[in-house]
């Protein structure tokens, strides 16, 4: 039987600790249990040590198998172990992935598994180990693809699991891979390495490459910027849910919009009230649809009809379509 792995020193543990408590502050000094999200990598095994440091017999781990590479079952087998190894309870959860993008189907079905296991085991919160190289890359990438405010404020510290409301915590954004990958290696653990992670086909690697091979491009710098447009997101939203209190009215229908100057404030109230209606769209095409209104056309999206009115936009459900006379047989 191999030996326990080397914990982190006090000094980290205290820092994750900290990080941890500011994005957490129910859980901290409390008997809340949070779940982990470990993959095997360097990141997220240092998650694992850091969290089993600074809350003992409050964590569990979770290790998804998508089954796309021969090795993943090798790979959660081995996280199995080292949280044996750290008394800390550990399931992989295998999934099935549908059909559709790859990475979209694998993100949908990991956090789908994720959030299952965390209602089932009563845990109230889950961790993973996005870390801050991951945060400059995402805001690089994201630059370049034209992304607005957004996009750009990047992956956030705390969210929610998609589609429930489980606090979904990144603790470790403020930590560089490098210091997460010193805490693995002072473990004397061996990570899994995903060789996606080195292959050109995936803008992130590039991006990656990039960043490594450019001196005056800070991962800090980056990562920070990342963190105050999330903020600025933020408060725009605000500004936009109290524009809605003097823009918008409900009607039987739908609502209707008295449209705001600013094409910007337009798009944001479109989004509101179309995924009030029916659900999310994307707001290059709700721009598009605020261009259309603009110049006095009548517009659907996402299942929602918008019409032009004397001084007003109203939205409203689409009706079904009839069916044609040969399917009505």
């Amino acid at each position: 039987m191999s030996s326990c792995p080397r914990t982190p020193d006090a000094q980290l543990t205290a820092r994750f600790a900290a990080d941890l408590a500011r994005l957490w502050p129910e859980g901290a000094g409390g008997g809340a249990r949070l779940g982990l999200a470990v993959s095997g990598g360097p990141d997220s095994l240092a998650l694992l040590l850091l969290a089993a440091a600074a809350m003992p017999g409050r964590v569990e781990a979770a290790t998804v198998d998508h089954g796309l590479r021969p090795e993943s079952a090798d790979e959660a087998a081995m996280v199995a172990r080292v949280c044996a190894e750290l008394g800390v309870a550990h399931e992989t959860l295998r999934v099935t992935l549908a059909p559709g993008n790859l990475q979209d189907r694998a993100r949908t079905a990991r956090y789908a598994a994720l959030g299952d296991w965390c209602a089932r085991r009563d845990l109230a919160a889950l961790a993973t180990g996005h870390q801050r190289d991951d945060q400059a890359e995402t805001l690089l990438m994201r630059l370049n693809r034209g992304s607005g405010l957004a996009g750009l404020a990047g992956v956030r510290a705390r969210g929610s699991l998609p589609g429930g409301d489980l606090p979904l915590l990144r603790p470790l954004l403020g930590w560089p891979r490098v210091r997460l990958a010193e805490i693995v290696l002072a473990a004397s653990l061996d990570p899994a390495l995903d060789p996606s992670n080195e292959s050109d086909r995936f803008d992130r690697v590039r991006v990656r490459r990039a960043l490594a091979d450019t001196d005056w491009l800070d991962p800090n710098g980056l990562a920070r910027s990342a963190a105050l447009l999330a903020e600025a997101e933020g408060f725009v939203a605000e500004c936009v849910r109290e524009l809605a209190r003097d823009c918008v009215r409900p009607l039987e229908e739908g609502f209707a919009l008295r449209p705001p100057l600013s094409d910007f404030a337009a798009t944001e109230l479109c989004v509101a009230l179309i995924a009030q209606l029916c659900g999310g769209v994307s707001r290059s095409d709700a721009a598009s649809l605020v261009a259309r209104l603009r110049r006095g056309e009548n517009a659907s999206l996402g299942g929602v009809l918008a019409r032009v009115e004397v001084g007003e936009w109203v939205f409203a459900k689409e009706p079904p379509r009839a069916l044609p006379s040969a399917e009505r047989r």
